[in-house]
């Protein structure tokens, strides 16, 4: 069985090495690596160090069951620790989508009346004048998109919590139930990786609309600050005299969206960061299990 696994896991490792030495040349020849690019070669990195795990494993010629349940109760532990962490982003996130949503029906009115102002009164300029029609319906696409993110937020924190909870109960000082172990992993890779992954997807696709929306109001703000020509024009939208602190409110509001959206793409940074990581110790698994699968008298 070793043998076989030994030279199975060779062409592997010559691929990697492969990957790894192309992006090196890739990076020298073409500059700094771009995100995406970056992204590719840390993920090669890590698969570099576990098939550097598995040679570690194979080399080894009396390694036990009980030894190989140990090692992967220790990397499940492992990914409940880094849920934890995840879940304690969430209370944040959960924050920013509520604060987003009780405020967007304030910002609409302005985004309204500054599309309206960009498209009668051509006072915005490019591309805003251009995506004007888009930007009427951007608190329709916003609502939905915070909808979203709330319930994958929930729904993340429900399978996070049993997962842990899965993990919490095996204790590694008394005999190994291989059971609970297969069914705590199987539920990390077919739950816990989906939830996590489409938590961020749908947190990705706000911290996306609260860009747009901040450049917008940017824009807006630094139009009015130099004339009351807007002002003028959105009267008839508002349907009243607009008063003075209307004027001052765009600015705080557009200060305050700036602050709070950067404090969540902070932690949105790092949760992405966690989730690549979680990515690839919850798809190592299988390593165990094919080990597992194949030790003799199973």
């Amino acid at each position: 069985m070793l043998k076989y696994l030994f030279s199975r896991s060779i062409p592997i490792l010559i691929l990697a090495g492969f990957f790894s030495y192309s992006t090196c040349q890739a990076a020298d020849s073409c500059g700094p690596l771009t995100s995406g690019e970056e992204q590719t070669f840390k993920l090669q990195q890590d698969q570099t160090v576990l098939l550097s795990r598995v040679r570690e494993l194979e080399s080894r010629r009396c390694i036990s069951e009980e030894r190989l349940l140990l090692k992967k109760i220790l990397l499940l532990k492992e990914i409940a620790a880094a849920a934890k962490l995840q879940r304690h982003s969430m209370e944040a996130f959960q924050g920013f989508v509520s604060w987003m949503d009780q405020n967007l029906a304030g910002y609409n009115k302005y985004i309204k009346a500054g599309s309206y102002a960009a498209v009668i009164g051509k006072m915005l300029p490019i591309p805003y004048a251009g995506q004007a029609s888009i930007f009427t319906k951007f608190t329709a696409q916003f609502t939905i998109a915070l909808n979203s993110a709330s319930a994958a937020i929930n729904l993340y924190l429900a399978t996070s919590q049993k997962f842990i909870i899965m993990i919490d109960s095996i204790d590694q000082l008394k005999p190994i139930d291989q059971k609970t172990v297969t069914e705590a992993s199987t539920f990390a890779d077919v739950s816990l990786l989906k939830d996590m992954n489409d938590a961020q997807m749908k947190l990705t696709t706000v911290s996306e609309l609260s860009s747009g929306a901040l450049s917008f109001l940017e824009s807006l703000n630094h139009y009015m600050s130099g004339t009351d020509e807007y002002w003028n024009k959105a009267k008839g939208l508002f349907r009243k005299d607009v008063d003075p602190k209307e004027k001052s409110f765009i600015s705080d509001s557009t200060n305050s969206l700036r602050n709070k959206a950067a404090a969540f793409k902070g932690k949105l940074n790092d949760f992405e960061e966690i989730t690549r990581k979680q990515n690839t110790r919850i798809k190592s698994m299988v390593v165990y299990d094919e080990l597992l699968s194949e030790l003799p008298n199973k």
